[in-house]
């Protein structure tokens, strides 16, 4: 038999293959039929046609090249439609009897095996993922007990310690499981039992020591019919037991309630009704059981409600509407009902209860809520509605008698600590005694709307601007009178903004909007105190509001940079660290100071994005002037907002970690109103940045709170002095003392002391002659970039020599 009539009786898929002309010379039956091709067409077939992978195609290539390697492994082959079949391929050299050396390609498809692993590894990954995501904790044993294993829940329920999650010890899984329940003899008695009765099926129920109840299923895990192990289903129906007692309060109230209750099974089949129901229905209850419940109602409006009804139980649970009912006597009763859902801790639907109300009582409320929709739940007064309508009036009237009015908006300052150290209810009975003094102030032809909380808003008929000032006059004297409530005595105080129609709006909402923006410029300046709406207030807002955009979008565009001002050891006159501080690089206005953008991103709260950045920024700085040899220090500022963020530790340690920066070379410096925000929270977070090994510095000290309480409490490296003080320090002999004091005050605590914003050397020469430790000014130098603070480190001899 020749080579290839022995080739076509191979299962294998056999290519001859030139190595360089890269033509299959010749090629088996299996062959053709694997590639979907006649026999007769694949001699003289170039191998790179019929390769699919970057692998093969640098294999021939290889060949070409006057190599002869060896190729074994799974690729793709490609077929006549294009199409490609998974095979594993091995090419080898063959020396063929005449001299001329030919490759031999062996290929077995390995498509279905493929398809099968791949099924193999889903079925794997549905059953782990069915194991974890079962709501019941599962333990899986063996026959002698041995544990195969559990889920999540499994040891949730049962508390497992963390070391017995990640080492298999069977004894001490079942000591621990033994130690947890409140009956452990009777426990292991039921274990043995289920031990010797391979096939024996079991419920009981387990209190644990912790209170919670447990349910454990025991079932033979068998195979071919034959047992090889089993599984401990645990539930907790801690919740189930309670609810059980529940119940029977609950029997008492469906007995005694007035509006008529179903009960149905998940299907909405009548399982039993409350006495009211029998009542309402003028049928026995027992009548109603067994029957749908929703074939005993119709609506004549929505012939399609029960649809609707279904929908909505399904996807929400809970369904409200109107029906009717006819009653044996034919009269046809309008009802009001609210089906709802009872789900089981697993979410499966165990009844639904339907709650059914005449409708003659609804109408009755809604009347009710007629009366009530114009008025202030709380205050009695009036509400934005009647507002609304009564200054849409005073519109069209002042359109033909040409007679303006004034809008006042009212919020009272600090009102929120009374709700928050008295409660609401307290802070309810405030609001209702604010709203009987105002109601004096006004005339009857004016009206006193309460917006909502503790603003109000005031609409003075035909009154000018004399007019409206003299109101607002008179309702911040009644708002500051002292309020007496509930044996406690206390001030209160309000701002008052005001607009004028129609020079400051031609609707309520533009008058309200414009009088709000009047109240906010009251609170900026100190609160207690009325303003009339000016357009540049507007203006300010919109300044303010673009210039937060323009910061927002400035970060996204890398515009902010940083830059360094020295500071410099006061005795050795040496560099020792420096501050980072942020600069805007505007595109138009160029290199923007802080000045002029730190207070509104500390208003809008962007502080805290920036702050993030400046924190990185100065990092990556630091780390990368350690690595060059030059390490410096760099301090950097926290704002009181970024301060308060619960993440502000571990970001400082990512970014430490991220960059490799030594904590050492980091100091934060933090302003005194962090450390009195919130005292035990602020002392455990500069606990936990000191943990770090990073330094801590107070800055701007001697302009705040300066309590020396908190002081010898934080775990503070540094005190910074204030340049105001500075300033006039070698004229200004108060300014002086307060200086000494504060330098000694600091070595006192341990700390060092620096004084910031030195530009004469008087200032220098006094600081040292006080015992400072380090200054920083343009006396040295101003902040510039980090090249040229990197040229400066890496300079000889750089001190200060005054």
């Amino acid at each position: 038999m020749d080579c290839i009539a022995f080739m076509d009786h191979l299962l294998e898929a056999i290519w001859l293959v030139d190595p360089l002309s890269q033509q299959i010379v010749s090629a088996n039956a299996a062959a053709a039929r694997l590639q979907q091709l006649d026999p007769q067409t694949l001699p003289g077939t170039s191998v790179l046609d019929l390769s699919a992978t970057p692998e093969d195609l640098l294999f021939w290539e290889a060949l070409r090249q006057g190599e002869r390697p060896v190729l074994h492994s799974e690729t793709l082959l490609r077929r006549q439609d294009g199409a490609t079949v998974r095979v594993l391929r091995r090419a080898t050299p063959l020396q063929l009897p005449d001299g001329r050396q030919l490759y031999l390609v062996a290929m077995q498809d390995r498509t279905q095996q493929h398809q099968t692993e791949q099924k193999l590894e889903e079925l794997l990954a549905e059953l782990r993922a069915t194991l974890e995501s079962t709501a019941d904790g599962i333990l899986v044993c063996d026959l002698d007990g041995r544990i195969r294993a559990f889920n999540r829940l499994f040891a949730q329920l049962w508390s497992l310690p963390e070391h017995l999650l990640t080492q298999k010890d069977d004894g001490a899984v079942y000591t621990w499981l033994a130690s947890q329940v409140a009956d452990p003899i009777g426990y292991q008695r039921k274990l043995g039992e289920l031990l010797r009765s391979p096939l024996l099926e079991s419920t009981d129920v387990l209190v644990l020591q912790t209170g919670r109840v447990i349910e454990r299923i025991a079932k033979p895990q068998l195979a071919r019919g034959r047992p090889i192990g089993r599984v401990h289903v645990f539930r907790d129906i801690t919740e189930r037991t309670a609810a059980e007692a529940q119940l029977k309060l609950a029997a008492k109230v469906f007995e005694s309630s007035l509006d008529a209750i179903f009960i149905t099974d998940p299907s909405l089949r009548i399982l039993t009704c409350n006495p009211a129901a029998a009542q309402m229905t003028q049928s026995p209850a027992v009548e109603w059981q067994g029957r749908r419940a929703p074939d005993l109602f119709y609506s004549p409006t929505l012939p399609r409600w029960k649809d609707d009804l279904d929908e909505r139980l399904q996807q929400h649970g809970y369904w409200e509407g109107e029906f009717w009912f006819r009653r044996p006597d034919q009269c046809a009763v309008a009802l009001q009902a609210s089906w709802v859902v009872l789900k089981d801790p697993q979410g499966q639907p165990l009844n639904t209860i339907l709650f059914v109300k005449d409708l003659s009582e609804r109408l009755a409320a809604q009347q009710r809520i007629e009366q009530l929709a114009y008025t202030d739940a709380l205050t009695g007064l009036p509400n934005r509605l009647m507002l609304t309508e009564r200054v849409n009036h005073a519109i069209h009237v002042s359109q033909r008698n040409g007679q303006g009015f004034a809008v006042l908006f009212l919020d009272l300052d600090r009102f929120k600590s009374i709700n928050d150290s008295l409660g609401h209810l307290f802070g309810d009975m405030v609001l209702i005694e604010i709203a009987s003094r105002l109601k004096q102030c006004l005339r009857q032809t004016d009206t006193l709307c309460r917006l909502g909380g503790d603003e109000f808003v005031i609409h003075l008929h035909d009154a000018d601007t004399s007019g409206a000032e003299i109101t607002a006059q008179r309702i911040i004297e009644a708002v500051t009178r002292p309020v007496e409530i509930e044996d406690m005595s206390f001030n209160l105080s309000c701002s008052v903004g005001i607009a004028m129609y129609p020079s400051d709006g031609q609707t309520l909402d533009e008058l309200i909007q414009h009088a709000d923006t009047a109240m906010y410029q009251v609170k900026d300046r100190g609160k207690g105190h009325y303003r009339f709406y000016r357009p540049q207030m507007n203006a300010d807002l919109l300044s303010r509001i673009q210039l937060d955009h323009a910061m927002r979008e400035g970060l996204k565009r890398q515009e902010f940079v940083l830059h360094y001002q020295p500071r410099v050891c006061m005795e050795s006159g040496e560099l020792r660290t420096c501050e980072a501080l942020v600069r805007w690089n505007h595109p138009e206005r160029g290199l923007v100071l802080p000045g002029e953008f730190i207070t509104v991103a500390e208003e809008t709260g962007f502080i805290v994005k920036l702050g993030q950045w400046v924190l990185q920024a100065g990092i990556a700085q630091a780390a990368a002037w350690a690595r060059q040899g030059t390490p410096c220090q760099v301090a950097i500022n926290v704002s009181a907002l970024q301060f308060q963020q619960a993440s502000l530790v571990d970001e400082v340690a990512q970014a430490l970690q991220q960059h490799g920066l030594p904590a050492h070379l980091l100091e934060l410096e933090l302003t005194e109103s962090i450390l009195i925000h919130d005292a035990e929270e602020a002392l455990a977070r500069l606990q936990a940045l000191a943990d770090l090994g990073v330094h801590l510095s107070l800055d701007d000290f001697g302009t705040g709170y300066s309590s020396l309480t908190y002081l010898k409490r934080f775990p503070l490296h540094k005190l910074k002095i204030d340049r105001t003080f500075i300033a006039s320090l070698h004229e200004d002999e108060t300014d002086a003392a307060i200086v000494s004091a504060i330098i000694q005050m600091g070595h006192a605590l341990q700390m060092q002391v620096v004084a910031e914003g030195v530009e004469q050397p008087e200032q220098h020469q006094r600081l040292r002659a006080l015992g400072c430790d380090h200054f920083q000014g343009f006396l040295f130098s101003p902040a510039v970039p980090a090249q040229t603070f990197s040229e400066a480190l890496q300079g000889p001899g750089l001190r200060y020599r005054g």
